[in-house]
């Protein structure tokens, strides 16, 4: 087992630029002293999940048990794990860092996160579990030609999990270097290590349970924060924002302004405008973020590890509603903060920023409201937070190209189960190093922005080819494959030139693009393109894709046909 460890950590070691770890120990001094309570809680934890790792590894024989944990999680244990995939750090961090810094604006998150859930529900949970194995692409390639669906699958599948691991990379390494006392850089290794020996040998059996403990204690630990801050304004939500809204404007007149434009500063944090600030951007950005759930690889991988349709429309119905808890409790924990964080000059560095980076107000009002206990556990369920979803990111990934590169579209379906285990493995190896390369790079992004350009691609790419695929009959390979790739394309060209990317991240100067999503541009590129190609698609595989919708539609609606759950 050591020597596994340690060859599967080499390529991540080798591959972490020598000045990132350089000037990581240089910052060794504005680290905080070395939070032992919140050590032992994340040393328990991890320990935890290595031992269900461990456990799921023994019953872990074939790809079915790999990917899917032998379809055998029930509707119930697996809306957990569907709330712990989604409840990320760009949930417990960003959204609340986003309402700490700008207020109201930040529900624009946990709206645009949380209504993509009834799409799945009513369009395409039933379907999905119907039509596929082991990954979406099992379902929009189910009547079309394979090569060429599938590729474009994949491809569109390491993209997203690409952008959306950044966000991952970059809250575990705020995280650890603020509570830990290690560097950023190594913090990022950490995570991509720990990773790996998840989903190297525990697949998605041990995915689901790690994901289904991290999302009750998050549950648990959000629910206590947010009562807690209640508590001090007499469980009144008109209290709690009117104080915010005084210290808001305390701090403006502090820092110059005048009485009147303090007060209006103050009250701005109650009203749309202050992050998005131009109808396109917040039309863009709330289109990314509701059809990108609908989108993401590693939530609809999630719809294959039940045993049929009834348990897979269980599943989301239960993950809706313990997502909707949770963004209701970011909202009040991010006032709190406001209130609590804001005006605590411990909290804050010389230069008035937050001590660890702005997106640890969160882990500061632990504190405020709990102590150093609290802090610690608040700090491990955050870190446990990022483990869950960064498994279960590189889990879809590694399928994507182990079942839908190698197996289907090289191998023409012909590999073996053994061999499709161990190009996953693999590609497992290299995600983990791909992952701590993006988080030492993009260090200083908000984590919720960077997942909603994640959003963004899935939206474009992946929702109009299933969509059509699913619910348009005159949908052929041609239109599914190259229309899903000029929306996939659109939608990263155009983020590429945002002002995130080009001007934040690479410091190129004025953005080309001055929009903060692409989505509004790039999902209309993606439906029109599939519907254009489609209509204009005279080919003889353009007959066949067509003949074969009525016996599509008859499997998605009824089930006749359907993968079973594996016997164990």
């Amino acid at each position: 087992m050591r020597a596994r460890l340690a060859g599967a950590l080499a390529p991540v070691l080798a591959l972490i630029p020598v000045p990132a770890f350089a000037a990581a120990l240089e910052g060794e001094a504005q680290r905080q002293p070395i939070n032992w309570v919140a050590i032992a809680m994340f040393v328990a934890f991890v320990g935890l999940t290595l031992w269900i790792t461990k456990a799921a590894a023994a019953r872990t024989r074939t790809a079915s048990d790999f990917y899917t944990a032998g379809g055998g999680i029930s509707g119930f244990q697996n809306g957990l794990a569907m709330a712990g995939d989604y409840m990320s750090a760009a949930s417990f961090l960003g959204i609340s860092a986003q309402i700490f810094t700008d207020g109201y604006d930040g529900l624009i998150y946990s709206t645009g996160f949380l209504v993509g859930w009834p799409i799945l529900l009513f369009l395409m949970a039933e379907r999905l579990r119907n039509l596929g194995r082991f990954t979406f692409a099992d379902v929009a390639s189910y009547r079309f030609a394979q090569p060429p669906v599938r590729s474009f699958a994949a491809v569109s599948t390491l993209l997203v999990v690409s952008f959306y691991l950044i966000a991952q990379m970059v809250g575990a390494g705020q995280l650890i270097k603020l509570l830990f006392g290690l560097p950023y850089a190594v913090a990022v290794v950490i995570v991509g290590a720990l990773m790996m020996l998840y989903v190297l040998f525990g697949g998605m059996r041990a995915t689901t349970w790690v994901q289904i403990i991290k999302a009750v204690l998050l549950l648990g630990g959000a629910s206590f924060m947010a009562l807690m801050v209640l508590a001090q304004f007499g469980f009144s939500l008109e209290a709690l924002f009117a104080r915010a809204v005084e210290v808001k404007s305390a701090a403006a007149q502090a820092a110059g302004a005048t009485p009147t434009e303090a007060a209006e500063k103050g009250r701005a944090i109650m009203a749309p405008g202050g992050f998005i600030k131009d109808p396109v951007s917040a039309i863009s950005f709330g289109l990314a973020l509701m059809l990108g759930t609908a989108g993401l690889p590693h939530i609809l991988m999630r719809f294959f590890t039940v045993p049929d349709a009834k348990e897979a429309r269980k599943s989301v119905l239960w993950a809706t509603g313990w997502i909707g808890y949770f963004y209701i409790l970011t909202f009040i924990i991010g006032f709190g903060a406001i209130i609590l964080v804001g005006t605590d000059a411990g909290y804050k560095m010389a230069d008035g920023t937050l001590r660890g980076g702005g997106n640890m107000a969160a882990i500061h009002l632990a504190h405020a409201v709990g102590g150093n206990a609290f802090l610690g556990f608040i700090s491990a369920v955050a870190f446990a937070t990022i483990l869950a979803v960064v498994a279960g990111l590189t889990l879809s990934a590694a399928s994507a190209v182990s079942h839908d590169l190698y197996a289907t579209v090289l191998k023409h379906g012909r590999a073996n189960s053994a061999d499709e285990l161990r190009v996953s493995r693999i590609t497992t190896l290299a995600l983990g190093a791909l992952a701590v390369l993006l988080g030492l790079v993009f260090e200083k992004q908000n984590v919720a922005f960077m997942v909603s350009l994640a959003f963004a691609l899935a939206a474009s790419g992946n929702f109009p080819v299933l969509i059509l695929s699913l619910l348009w009959s005159g949908c052929t390979t041609r239109g599914a494959a190259w229309g899903g790739t000029i929306g996939l394309l659109t939608a990263f060209i155009l983020t590429l030139l945002s002002p995130a990317v080009w001007t934040t991240t690479f410091g190129l100067g004025p953005a080309p693009f001055p929009y903060s999503s692409a989505a509004i541009f790039s999902v209309p590129a993606g439906f029109i393109a599939i519907w254009l190609i489609s209509r204009l698609d005279r080919s003889p595989r353009a007959a066949i894709d067509k003949a074969g919708y009525p016996a599509q539609r008859v499997r998605a609606e009824t089930g006749i046909g359907a993968f079973a759950a594996s016997d164990h």
